[in-house]
């Protein structure tokens, strides 16, 4: 096997090649010194064609925290009880997330927020959506 083989394969998934692209990536691959013969080419795209699909989703399984969201709720409900008394009747949100793995019973958490709770976990999920959008616009 040609030195870098194992690169270039990681390489064609992690860039999820269509096959107009994985063509001239494999084309400059066996122009280069070291690169792969055009028989290791052939084979290649052969294998890319029939199994892109599970190899794609085995490296998102394989990027994946081992629990994910698989549902959420929330209502929004007065505050009958408190400590102090000027917190009750204040409005709270109740969030409840079911968070699970395939195959297995599911765990639910359950938050509670005040309104300055709730507007810091609004920025901070702003913040994150700001850098997934940045990050699908540069790729």
């Amino acid at each position: 096997m040609a030195p870098g083989f194992a690169f270039q394969r990681e390489s064609i998934a992690s860039a999820d090649m269509d096959l107009n692209q994985l063509d001239p990536f494999l084309t400059a691959q066996t122009k280069k010194q070291g690169g792969i013969t055009s028989d290791q080419a052939a084979v290649i795209a052969k294998f890319w064609k029939n199994h892109r699909m599970k190899i794609h989703e085995s490296l998102i399984n394989q990027s994946r925290w081992d629990n994910f969201l698989k549902n959420m709720n929330w209502r929004v409900d007065l505050k009958s009880q408190s400590r102090h008394v000027d917190q009750i009747n204040t409005p709270v949100a109740i969030v409840e997330m079911e968070l699970g793995k395939n195959g297995q019973e599911s765990e639910f958490l359950c938050l509670e927020f005040d309104e300055a709770k709730l507007s810091q976990m609004l920025k901070k999920l702003s913040e994150i959506e700001d850098s997934m959008t940045l990050l699908t616009q540069t790729t």
